[in-house]
């Protein structure tokens, strides 16, 4: 596996004191993810888009995970973020077996306006699969209220951002933890969703493969510049009952991992810029590395499902943008 540059944030003291933290680096520019026996696991994939790399594994793709386009971004650290968002859909559209859908895990745009949104729509559409899913960001949301966020990606959600559906046995949970967010401040659920949330997995089978997507993460990776989720512990008390939890997320561009019991938390690479790893600088702004080291920061996440005597297993993968030649 390719190392990645904030593969020490564990060893940070801060984190050390946590204990549970564990941060992990996959090569590739997403993340596959498989499932079997109920449970997810990583393949990169940049090796998943080759006809080796398609016998290397005989997993079924569920869905890839995009995060943090941020349409609209022109500074130094990525002044063509419309080009990596390409790149990577190019990366997705290669897969010898294509996935069954996309997750959008937020900051689709910048500064959430109408013309990024725009944009982000039309390259978007460049996906070949059939369903793209999204969750807000606290980028695409800036009005306080989504007005072009909603106008867009709100119908599935009632124009509430959060919201559930099923594909191939796995029982999927979008989730909304921006719009209660203020800089610096830790993301929040609200007590609405909460409710909702525990409605909507009562009386489904323990057995039953859970995904719950969203864009701040939902345990807190470092709380001084609000990587976390204030009320999480309690959206989580629903979930800890399930043999397979899965947590996707975006906003610190960064992957790093923990596994807590049957729940495996995994945030994504963005593919438009980096952020510094927890509590390195004074500020997680974005990033600026030589133009040869920015491919290896951005990337996607992949989820496949492997199936076996013994059951399905769900695997993780994620892929960094192939290096650019001079």
């Amino acid at each position: 596996m390719t190392k990645d540059t904030n593969a020490h944030a564990a060893d940070t003291p801060d984190l050390s004191r946590r204990g549970a933290l564990r941060c992990m680096a996959f090569g590739g520019a997403g993340t596959l993810f498989m499932l079997s026996g109920g449970v997810l696991a990583p393949m990169d994939l940049a090796a998943a888009a080759t006809p080796a790399g398609k016998k290397a594994h005989t997993g079924v793709p569920l869905f890839v995970q995009i995060s943090d386009t941020h349409i609209g971004f022109n500074k130094e650290a990525n002044p063509d973020v419309q080009g990596t968002l390409k790149e990577t859909i190019g990366l997705v559209n290669a897969m010898p077996v294509k996935p069954g859908l996309i997750l959008h895990t937020g900051d689709i745009t910048h500064l959430s306006k109408a013309a990024e949104f725009d944009t982000a729509e039309q390259i978007l559409k460049g996906l070949r699969v059939t369903e793209l899913h999204t969750t807000p960001g606290e980028h695409d949301v800036t009005d306080g209220v989504g007005e072009e966020y909603f106008k867009r990606f709100g119908k599935a959600s009632k124009n509430k951002g959060w919201y559930s559906f099923d594909h191939q046995g796995v029982h999927f949970v979008g989730l909304n933890n921006v719009m209660q967010f203020k800089p610096g401040g830790l993301g929040a659920f609200g007590a609405e969703q909460l409710a909702w949330l525990e409605a909507d997995l009562k009386g489904r089978s323990a057995s039953t493969p859970i995904v719950a997507f969203g864009h701040m993460p939902m345990w807190t990776v470092y709380e001084p510049w609000g990587w976390g989720t204030g009320d999480a512990e309690q959206a989580l008390s629903y979930l800890k009952r399930f043999g397979s939890v899965t947590v996707l997320n975006g906003h610190i561009h960064q992957i790093v991992q923990k596994v807590e019991g049957h729940i495996t938390f995994h945030t994504a690479r963005g593919t438009a810029y980096p952020l510094p790893a927890p509590g390195v600088g004074d500020a997680p702004g974005p990033l600026k590395v030589p133009a040869d080291q920015l491919p290896h920061m951005l990337g996607f996440t992949s989820v496949s499902e492997v199936r076996h005597p013994q059951g399905r297993t769900v695997s993780i993968t994620d892929t960094t943008l192939p290096p650019r030649h001079a």
